[in-house]
């Protein structure tokens, strides 16, 4: 009897998978982005293996070389070089494994504690809903990007403080999206059912309530770890998130900024190589957002 509920229970997984897919798929900008997405996770993962150069490596014979396909440039930079020597394309490729490190990292922060925050608030309801909503509400009240800024002034500047300041910043949007979640599933027979049978509150709300919340936390989750890496990048842009020689694109953007008439690729490349890991991200985060909400699936 065990391994028939097993088998049907692996059955219903796939089915819910396959529908996923399909759904998904017919977002070719998703599908596109999931694409680049991919790339830049096996470029973070492979970068010591893909690098030509040591990213801090400063070459005192290549001061901003341009690239290989223009006058001056040198095959073996082939994205050309900074204003200290160092290979750009090294840079770049390092670069991902920040992008990626600050993404997880922040989203992970900011959905663990939006999470408890938001169940809380959902499931007591009262003056402890009021008490925590008032608070996500003054969070919300000032410009995300501004606020941040104040954070790592008081913390003080690196990339550690930074990923905490944006995760306390994007911590009230899942506060919020939990709590009318779980506002909209109190009021489900299955929630009445398992308060019948005797469950804890503990167990109703993260056994019983949570996984039928997740949904749209996966789709606020992808959008919030593009917004990480543009917030990361703005705050290195402004010298307070990861500092020299660390090859963040933003901080590689701020080091640039003196040059940018005379040599494009220092400043055109970093900016580039955020521009396309935002886009694809949101891009993928649509078409989660198309799968995941029955509203939203086409026919």
């Amino acid at each position: 009897m065990s391994d028939t509920v097993q088998l049907s229970s692996s059955a219903i997984r796939r089915q819910m998978l396959a529908e996923f897919w399909f759904y998904f798929r017919q977002n070719r900008g998703a599908v596109a982005g999931l694409f680049v997405f991919v790339l830049l996770v096996l470029t973070a993962i492979f970068a010591p293996v893909l690098a030509p150069h040591n990213p801090t490596m400063q070459y005192r014979d290549a001061f901003l070389l341009p690239p290989v396909w223009q006058e001056g440039g040198r095959a073996e930079f082939l994205l050309g070089t900074d204003a200290v020597g160092r290979d750009m394309l090294s840079r770049l490729i390092f670069g991902a494994q920040y992008s990626l490190f600050i993404g997880i990292v922040v989203v992970a922060i900011a959905l663990v504690g939006g999470v408890i925050i938001g169940l809380i608030a959902g499931f007591f309801r009262g003056w402890v809903d009021a008490v925590i909503m008032r608070v996500m509400d003054v969070i919300l009240a000032f410009p995300s990007l501004l606020l941040a800024l104040v954070l790592v002034a008081i913390l003080g500047p690196g990339l550690t403080n930074a990923m905490i300041a944006i995760a306390i910043v994007y911590q009230p949007h899942f506060a919020r999206l939990t709590r009318a979640a779980v506002m909209g599933e109190m009021q489900r027979e299955y929630v009445t059912a398992a308060r019948v049978a005797g469950a804890g509150n503990l167990r109703l709300m993260f056994k019983t309530i949570l996984p039928n919340c997740l949904g749209p936390l996966i789709v606020q989750a992808t959008l919030s770890f593009s917004s990480a890496v543009l917030d990361s990048a703005a705050l290195g842009f402004l010298g307070m998130g990861a500092q020299p020689p660390a090859p963040e694109w933003g901080t590689m953007l701020a080091e640039a900024r003196e040059f940018i008439l005379r040599a494009w690729w220092v400043v055109t490349l970093p900016g580039l190589a955020i521009l396309v890991s935002v886009l694809a991200i949101n891009m993928m985060g649509d078409g989660l957002r198309d799968a995941l909400d029955p509203k939203l699936k086409r026919s």
